[in-house]
């Protein structure tokens, strides 16, 4: 009986003992993979950002986003409220993402605020600034985030924005669920190339950009701030108006873009 009790009881501790050792294999593996993930992930941003900003992005190696990011952008947090850069928060480590997830840093939007159907908006963000690559430091685009509900996703990207704060450089998705062949067309180079010069706002600063079901009328007053519905995805087209007008609003960058124009960029 002894014995049995003896073996038993070996046998719990050398399970005991594996268990320990392969839970402490796993989080090890976790803790040395946390690092290349994460600059695999800030390396997709940064690459995404640099081809919404017409500067390749795809076509570039890791080293070359690295480069070009660290020479000519430069990353600034924003808040929202006050649109005012707020220099003591490090936009290198900061995660407006998380900080729209926590009641301290960001606010509830009620129903006719959240046209962009995101909830919650942070209170700060980062915007990242494309520089002239001659040292002067003058802006050359404004690339914002933007997000908000389509169809079936969230939809993640960025817009680009000429020195004017008006004239659209581009405008990209890096993450969404839309269906492919229809609200995934947004990734469709053919639409994506639609937004270059089209512009934002009227006389006033009122958001107009639309994405219009049917087609631009070419001639037309509208057509300048006028982009193609995508076929067949109505809904997607209304979220990524909706986004925009959102963002582009008093609830998004609205007073930072206003400060931008008065003080100069």
């Amino acid at each position: 009986m002894s014995s049995n009790k003896e073996s038993t009881a070996r046998t719990l501790v050398v399970a005991l003992v594996v268990s320990l050792v392969a839970a402490i294999f796993v989080a090890g593996s976790a803790i040395y993979l946390k690092t290349p993930q994460e600059q695999n992930r800030l390396l997709d941003k940064q690459r995404s950002i640099l081809a919404i900003a017409g500067l390749g992005g795809a076509d570039l190696s890791g080293d070359q986003v690295r480069d070009v990011f660290q020479r000519r952008i430069k990353a600034q947090v924003i808040d929202l409220p006050a649109g005012e850069v707020d220099t003591s928060l490090d936009p290198d480590t900061f995660d407006p993402l998380k900080a729209a997830q926590d009641p301290k840093t960001s606010d509830t939007l009620a129903g006719d605020q959240d046209i962009a159907s995101i909830k919650r908006r942070e209170q700060y963000t980062t915007v990242y600034r494309l520089e002239k690559d001659d040292g002067s430091g003058q802006l050359e685009a404004l690339i914002l985030p933007v997000r908000g509900y389509g169809l079936w996703s969230t939809l993640y990207g960025f817009l680009a924005l000429k020195p004017d704060l008006n004239t659209v450089i581009g405008l990209g998705f890096y993450q969404h669920g839309e269906t492919p062949g229809l609200g995934g067309e947004v990734d469709n180079p053919r639409w994506k190339a639609l937004w270059p010069g089209k512009t934002l706002f009227d006389a006033d600063g009122k958001p107009v950009i639309a994405i219009v079901k049917g087609g631009v009328q070419q001639g037309s007053p509208e057509a300048a701030h006028e982009v193609d519905g995508l076929a067949g995805a109505t809904l997607t087209s209304n979220g990524i108006n909706h986004l925009l007008t959102f963002w582009l609003g008093e609830q998004g960058f609205g007073p930072y873009l206003d400060k931008l124009r008065r003080d100069g960029v």
